[in-house]
């Protein structure tokens, strides 16, 4: 029966089922990855770092950066799914990709949503920057551009766990994604000021 179904559906529709079903498995496993304490997003490309606090929220970068591997995902499955439910109410398939696309980017913005407001809650309830950050070791997640010219994203440890801020520094020289660096000071409610591990002095 699932056979003479596949059979029947046009070349368009098998590609669209198959990437659909695809993204809908991927979703499945970040979802799982992410309430067990691990991140499984990066800019398109999976970088799991695990955290000691289980559903750690705060290092979830779908909550803040549109062009992450999560956010393609969510925007191909909202696509897919809206394509393929409404194909036999839509005629045109103009309408039916537009209509679908719209979807997408709905679902996107709603996770992104979703994710920052919940690591925004997370990370005001459990962290005193001005106490705890200072001194906290991590990566660039983002560039951060030099001399303070503009901010990137850092993931630092701090209580135990991977946690994500906005970044600056005062080096003279970009920090590029992948840096190691060293918290220095803070500057509002969820800024830091950091420089690269292997230019600090004591």
């Amino acid at each position: 029966m699932i056979a003479s179904w596949w059979a029947g559906l046009s070349l368009v529709m098998k590609i669209l089922w198959g990437v659909t079903l695809a993204a809908s498995l991927i979703f499945i496993i970040q979802s799982i990855l992410t309430f067990v304490g691990a991140d499984a997003d990066s800019s398109f490309d999976v970088d799991v770092d695990t955290s000691m606090d289980g559903a750690d929220l705060s290092n979830i970068e779908g909550g803040s950066n549109l062009y992450t591997f999560r956010n393609f995902v969510n925007f191909i499955l909202g696509f897919g799914w809206s394509a393929i439910l409404l194909q036999d109410s839509i005629s045109s398939t103009g309408v039916l990709i537009f209509v679908s696309a719209l979807v997408g980017v709905a679902l996107v913005a709603a996770v992104m949503y979703l994710f920052k407001w919940l690591a925004g809650m997370q990370q005001s309830g459990n962290i005193n920057l001005q106490k705890m950050a200072p001194g906290c070791e991590g990566k660039v997640y983002l560039t951060i551009p030099a001399a303070r010219k503009g901010s990137g994203k850092v993931q630092i440890t701090i209580s135990g766990a991977v946690r994500e801020y906005d970044a600056v520094t005062e080096n003279e020289a970009d920090l590029k994604t992948g840096a190691p660096i060293r918290v220095i000071d803070i500057v509002d409610a969820n800024t830091l000021l950091v420089e690269e591990i292997n230019t600090y002095t004591v």
